[in-house]
């Protein structure tokens, strides 16, 4: 595990597409990071963003060439566990296919969909 804002967390990031980086929300977790490294290098990281209620909102990211092999499961299920420790509910938001695998091989179900709506601000007449 590392703390959230962790530079190697970064460095992972900064390694990947910046759409998977983006689908991932990796930058925006509250929680420690469950890390899988590989020649000191982080190259699978998962934690959660805390949301209202409870929630443990997950944010799992492995790196391209690193895929395939388990580590997202890990780092994941790791994570999973650390929200469940604190007595939080975890919450997965899985669209692309992998999300969804490594999801459900955790005991993730399907229950609906997300809706998120941004309110922009007041523009003055």
């Amino acid at each position: 595990m590392v703390p959230q804002g962790h530079p190697d967390l970064d460095v992972l990031l900064a390694s990947v597409p910046a759409g998977d980086a983006e689908e991932s929300d990796l930058a925006e977790i509250t929680s420690p990071a469950a890390v899988v490294r590989r020649g000191g290098q982080v190259v699978a990281a998962a934690g959660y963003r805390r949301w209202p209620g409870r929630v443990a909102h997950m944010s799992v990211l492995t790196a391209p060439e690193q895929r395939g092999r388990g580590l997202a499961r890990v780092v994941a299920g790791a994570a999973v566990a650390h929200g469940v420790a604190n007595r939080l509910l975890p919450q997965w938001r899985a669209r692309p296919g992998a999300s969804r695998r490594v999801a459900q091989a955790l005991g993730f179900r399907e229950l609906g969909v997300q809706l998120s709506v941004r309110v922009a601000d007041r523009v003055a007449m």
